[in-house]
């Protein structure tokens, strides 16, 4: 009986050390997947273009998370879909409470997420290098 304990209580220790990230990046990538569906399902953005959230990133305390998002599909400049996505950041917060099951749903504020059009821009530096050859 002692040892059965014993091996009750290692089994978890081991897995308490085990988990593949911390609280917050587990809290960070079920925003996204929850922001990804209220796209889809509650709030329509196809007036701004085609738009995903690539990463979140959340403070310690989980009330305060930055989003990123890419852009394809352009409708209006950067700027201006970097502002319409802030004036709806209490919608999303508003069903992402509905959703997300922790104390205080965070305040999402929104940023460009630059690596998209990054890798574009070297993948046609790559193309026309390669037609040069």
């Amino acid at each position: 009986m002692l040892q059965n304990s014993v091996n009750k209580k290692e089994a978890r220790t081991r897995l308490r050390y085990e988990r593949p990230f911390k609280r917050k990046d587990r809290v960070a990538n079920e925003i996204q997947h929850i922001l990804g569906k209220i796209q889809t399902q509650y709030i329509d953005l196809s007036d701004l273009g085609l738009i995903t959230f690539s990463r979140v990133t959340i403070s310690p305390d989980l009330k305060h998370a930055k989003v990123f998002f890419s852009v394809l599909n352009k409708k209006i400049p950067i700027d201006k879909i970097q502002i319409e996505m802030d004036n709806r950041s209490k919608s999303f917060r508003k069903y992402l409470g509905q959703e997300l099951r922790i104390k205080f749903t965070p305040e999402l504020k929104f940023f460009y997420d630059e690596t998209v059009a990054y890798t574009q821009k070297i993948d046609t530096i790559f193309q026309k290098l390669k037609r040069d050859d």
